[in-house]
């Protein structure tokens, strides 16, 4: 089991504490003790080896041993548009996206779309964000955008160096021959509804590159996911790249 967790304010000093729903998970789920080891990060980007040395109704108490800057990022920065599916598919998609090292999700308005997350679903994704960054060894989390009309998307998206529709048509790249400058920089990406991008919708997706997924018709979690996968192999396989890379290290508690 995972015995990483996440706190919800920076983590700053020697001491740290869990409460709500970690310090529940770690009490009532994982059975932890005083005196164990765990990993705690808070999205800033470094992860810091603790020491549980209290528990009690207003939460866990941990002393903060290290901070490590451990990078588990994509070179590439992918930003998702999707047009959510529905239900349990969501948290899915989010989850995996989280895992593929996807750096922000839109959820898009569309002509056709099924969904249109209010607040508390897009809280719901977002505590699914950090279950995911926990599991995957992430520290950095997945933004979780407000929702956004197409349009407005794809004008805010014109800064991107690559921007990437994923599109079933006859005018469409297949995605392994699309030619992309290298590994650093932005990519933003679009999914439609079922039911595709409405011919109005395409018209206005003027500069974006239209991609074929393949020979078969994809539901939404599956075109977001299979275009993230496509970026994290690709990081994967880049001569050079290491599984992480290690910043620096600093000892909390000596100061060194």
């Amino acid at each position: 089991m995972s015995r990483r967790f996440f706190a919800d304010e920076p983590i700053i000093g020697d001491t740290a504490q869990l409460t709500g729903a970690e310090a529940e998970h770690a009490v009532k789920v994982l059975r932890a003790k005083v005196g164990d080891l765990v990993t705690l990060f808070d999205g800033g980007g470094a992860e810091f080896p603790a020491r549980i040395t209290a528990m009690g109704r207003s939460g866990v108490a941990l002393a903060v041993l290290a901070r490590r800057e451990v990078s588990r990022e994509l070179a590439t920065e992918v930003t998702l548009g999707v047009a959510l599916p529905k239900g349990d598919r969501q948290r899915w998609l989010v989850e995996k996206a989280v895992e593929l090292g996807v750096s922000s999700l839109v959820p898009l308005i569309t002509q056709r779309g099924v969904a249109q997350p209010n607040e508390a679903a897009l809280g719901r994704l977002r505590r699914y964000v950090i279950e995911a960054a926990k599991q995957s060894g992430r520290n950095r989390l997945l933004q979780i955008a407000a929702p956004q009309a197409f349009a407005g998307f794809g004008r805010q998206a014109s800064r991107a160096a690559f921007r990437i529709l994923a599109h079933p048509g006859l005018d469409s790249v297949p995605i392994a021959e699309l030619a992309l400058p290298g590994p650093a920089g932005a990519v933003s990406c679009a999914v439609g509804p079922e039911g595709g991008f409405t011919d109005e919708e395409l018209a206005a997706a003027d500069g974006w590159r239209r991609v074929s997924l393949g020979l078969r018709i994809l539901r939404v979690e599956t075109a977001a996911v299979a275009l993230a996968a496509w970026f994290s192999l690709r990081d994967a396989i880049r001569p050079g790249r290491e599984p992480q890379t290690v910043a620096g290290t600093q000892n909390v508690t000596s100061g060194e």
